[in-house]
């Protein structure tokens, strides 16, 4: 059995609408023949070259990528282009592009910020930010731990279940301070902090936390902020939008998580870490 790239596309738009996506995004399907058919399909976060590999080497008819490939307009896909290789790779392969950015970060259920705060065990979540009152749809999410912990106890925690990366998990604060309430953000969502102060939130985990934010933010009453790699705050958006994807075409394509960890760093040296570490893609 199979389905039409085209009704593959219309499935991923019901449960990740455009309308969600901010201005500059840049989501939808990038490449690809939606009266094609497709049997196969490939969730990762990051277009990258390993990835588009893995879809074709696996038979994709469709690659899914939270991350866009282009983000800001291009006047040509050449080969001879590290992009637009990508896209040359894809279409002789007959393999479609699709990405879900803001627009999945902001979907109910489903979604990246679900999807992070479920793997972190949060329970009774609501947005930060909603887009409108009342609604599942915005960013971030708020919910609270079955079991109070501490703030070095929840950074393990969110160590142990998220993906290994050379950059591992940073929190600021006072390490014994009592944590039961959590905000969470996949991707760079430091600009939510004063939205996780007004939930009561004891600390707020993202990602892409710069140094000046953080000092100031520890002078101030409000979360303890808890900082992660990028890609590993949205990987547990890649298998459940695989899950979804094969259970709203009744099973009619395969959809599967992208075994690549696409963090970009690849070394760890000193710190807490000790000697230098090699984290494997």
């Amino acid at each position: 059995m199979s389905a039409t790239l085209g009704e593959v596309v219309a499935a991923l738009e019901a449960r990740y609408d455009p309308a969600l996506a901010e201005s500059w995004d840049a989501v939808g399907l990038v490449c690809g023949d939606p009266v094609e058919p497709v049997e196969r399909v490939l969730v990762a976060v990051d277009p990258v070259a390993a990835v588009v590999d893995e879809a074709v080497e696996s038979g994709a008819g469709l690659l899914v990528t939270h991350h866009p490939l282009f983000l800001t307009p291009v006047h040509g896909v050449p080969a001879d282009d590290p992009k637009g290789r990508l896209v040359h790779r894809l279409v002789r392969a007959g393999c479609g592009l699709f990405v879900a950015h803001t627009n999945a970060d902001r979907a109910a259920e489903v979604g990246v910020n679900d999807a992070l705060a479920a793997v972190l065990g949060l329970q009774a979540t609501r947005p930060l930010e909603a887009v409108a009152p009342g609604s599942r749809q915005g960013l971030g999410r708020v919910g609270t731990l079955a079991e109070p912990t501490t703030l070095a106890a929840f950074a393990a925690h969110a160590a142990a279940v998220l993906p290994t990366t050379a950059g591992g998990v940073r929190a600021a604060g006072d390490p014994d301070r009592p944590v039961r309430t959590v905000a969470v953000c996949g991707g760079s969502g430091g600009s939510l902090l004063p939205a996780a102060a007004a939930a009561g939130a004891d600390v707020l985990l993202t990602s892409d936390l710069r140094h000046h934010p953080v000092s100031e933010a520890g002078e101030l009453p409000g979360p303890a902020l808890c900082d992660v790699a990028h890609f590993a705050s949205e990987w547990p958006w890649v298998p459940v939008a695989a899950e979804v994807l094969a259970a709203d075409l009744s099973g009619r394509v395969r959809a599967v998580a992208s075994h690549h960890r696409t963090d970009p760093w690849t070394v760890r040296a000193g710190g807490n870490g000790g000697p230098a570490a090699r984290v494997a893609g």
